[in-house]
């Protein structure tokens, strides 16, 4: 198997990419939009001029509101009427959650990394995050530089690695060492400490 990781980044891709696209629900938009300004049910139903039973039933669907309630939700979320109806960018759904227990992800293995991935279960991820076993311990077992599309951050658990990257200087990371870059600029990471360090890594995904 390859050492790019574009082949993890597929999988991950594939996993939703024949999901049917979710209808609004009026109810899930307006929790969202509340969150989105990081307001409790009670302040966003003060912004609005409602009491906050009326706010908290509209969000669970148990009461359609009047235009003037929307009206005011509307004035109250700094947003337009049509606002309230617009399905959230790329049809994301509120309130999804992915749980994976310790060592149950699933494995792709590669002649440099072991390969955990994480949070599979969740279709049309905005990030791939994965847990990774750093085997290499030099540049040259890399068939060149990595390189694929989006940004990375990488977090180290155990051990010491070096990352290599095309612009910069290797840089040591002990544990609780992070790095944040360019995942279009070559990178590798090889394993410097006697035992194979463990990595945790959050690749975003391209629309």
């Amino acid at each position: 198997m390859s050492n790019d990781p574009k082949n993890l980044i597929r999988i991950a891709r594939e996993s939703g990419e024949h999901a049917a696209p979710e209808p609004l629900d009026l109810g899930s938009r307006v929790r969202e939009l509340r969150k989105a300004q990081g307001w409790t049910l009670e302040r966003a139903a003060n912004q609005a001029g409602l009491a906050r039973s009326t706010l908290s039933k509209i969000e669970n669907g148990q009461m359609s509101p009047t235009y003037d309630a929307l009206k005011k939700l509307a004035e109250g979320l700094q947003i337009t009427v049509p606002q309230l109806f617009t399905p959230p960018q790329q049809g994301q759904i509120n309130g999804r959650m992915a749980v994976t227990k310790s060592g149950e992800g699933t494995a792709q293995a590669t002649v440099t990394y072991e390969h955990e991935l994480l949070g599979e279960t969740l279709s049309r991820k905005k990030m791939m995050p994965y847990r990774a076993r750093v085997r290499a311990r030099s540049f040259e077992e890399f068939d060149g530089w990595v390189r694929h599309d989006g940004e990375e951050f990488l977090y180290v658990l155990t051990g010491v690695v070096r990352l290599i990257t095309e612009f910069y200087e290797p840089v040591e990371m002990r544990r609780g060492d992070s790095a944040y870059y360019d995942a279009s600029m070559g990178h590798n990471v090889i394993s410097i400490s006697e035992e194979d360090a463990n990595i945790l890594w959050v690749t975003s995904l391209a629309d």
